[in-house]
């Protein structure tokens, strides 16, 4: 990539630099580049402002930064996408909000352009599996062969999927949405549930409902579905993804929270309860977080509520639900399975086990 900024023009896979009318030009194929910095996104989109008089409301370079950390193909294409692929978009006098960007992303992330294609092919690559399975999973295995320094540079450097500073981490938002949506893809599309049956008269989520169901449905099919995952390290957190993304995807997003050494999945479900105003609108806020057993099913508890009520207090909501699987083997489900309350300082919280 040049430019007298340094970012306006970015080269193809021959070198041969990409030209045309917008800052947003992206090719289908993408280099491995080095990410941007917040000054860097701050100038590029602001060539678009001076080619064309479109302005970016307050808290857009921002919002775009956080959720690519300057991955130089993302912030292009949700610049494009936003500026470009909507009719509100194109229109020069239409400033672009957040909620343009927001949209953009999620429309991304659906299609699952070529470059976010060729990152979930990567996914199958041994090298890459053994890095991201325990970012999955939230936890070492002692019992497995770590991942070597290649293997970890290689994810990093190469592929772009992780960053080590200042822990190991994947390496954006829209990155960490994509993954788990990625390999549960299949299961979202097979799995027997309707949002339509969990919506109350009011519009919320019925979530004790709906984790009622998805309690008898990890009973009934778990074993299979967790055996079809190319990541079986981390099937019940991602079984419980792709369940919830059914549900959710009429409508409703959910955000994740995961990383090596966390040993939960942290899950937030948003959901817009007036349909014409969207997440413009009252929204209804929940965490879910995951947790396998370890140590004993109480020591499991009390850090899992802890956990939770952390969460909850981060994203401002009083609605959670910990969810604990217990991967023991042979252990049978009357003994796995219970659904109780707890009180955690202020929060009551929901416990399910299975």
């Amino acid at each position: 990539m040049c430019g007298t900024s340094g970012i306006t023009r970015i080269h193809d896979g021959d070198n041969q630099v990409i030209t045309g009318g917008s800052a947003f030009n992206i090719k289908s194929k993408s280099l491995r580049l080095g990410n941007f910095s917040y000054g860097d996104v701050a100038i590029l989109y602001a060539q678009h402002t001076e080619a064309t008089g479109q302005v970016f409301e307050d808290g857009v370079v921002e919002y775009v930064f956080e959720q690519t950390s300057g991955q130089p193909w993302l912030v292009n294409a949700l610049g494009y996408e936003a500026c470009f692929e909507t009719e509100a978009g194109r229109d020069r006098s239409h400033p672009i909000g957040l909620g343009l960007m927001a949209a953009a992303r999620e429309r991304l992330i659906e299609r699952r352009d070529t470059h976010l294609d060729q990152l979930t092919d990567k996914l199958r690559e041994p090298r890459v599996h053994i890095v991201i399975s325990e970012l999955l999973g939230g936890d070492i295995d002692l019992g497995a062969t770590p991942p070597s320094e290649d293997d970890q540079l290689y994810v990093q450097d190469l592929v772009g999927l992780i960053r080590t500073r200042p822990q190991v981490e994947i390496a954006n938002p829209i990155y960490r949405e994509i993954i788990p949506r990625a390999l549960t893809w299949i299961a979202q599309t097979r799995i027997p549930q309707e949002t339509t049956w969990y919506v109350g008269r009011d519009g919320r989520l019925d979530f004790p409902k709906l984790l009622n169901g998805f309690q008898q449905f990890f009973r009934e099919n778990s074993s299979i579905w967790i055996e079809r995952f190319d990541y079986k390290e981390a099937g019940p957190q991602l079984l419980m993804q792709a369940f919830l993304q059914r549900i959710v995807n009429s409508g409703g997003h959910i955000d994740r929270e995961y990383g090596l050494g966390r040993r939960r999945t942290d899950l937030l479900v948003q959901w817009p309860l007036d349909e014409s105003k969207g997440f413009h609108g009252l929204i209804q806020r929940v965490v879910i977080e995951l947790k396998i057993l370890h140590k004993s099913l109480e020591t499991t508890v009390a850090e899992g509520l802890s956990h939770t009520a952390d969460y909850m207090d981060r994203v401002g909501t009083q609605g959670g639900y910990l969810i604990v699987f217990d991967r023991t083997p042979d252990t049978p489900w009357e003994k796995k399975l219970f659904v109780r309350e707890e009180q955690y300082e202020r929060h009551r919280i929901g416990v399910w086990g299975m």
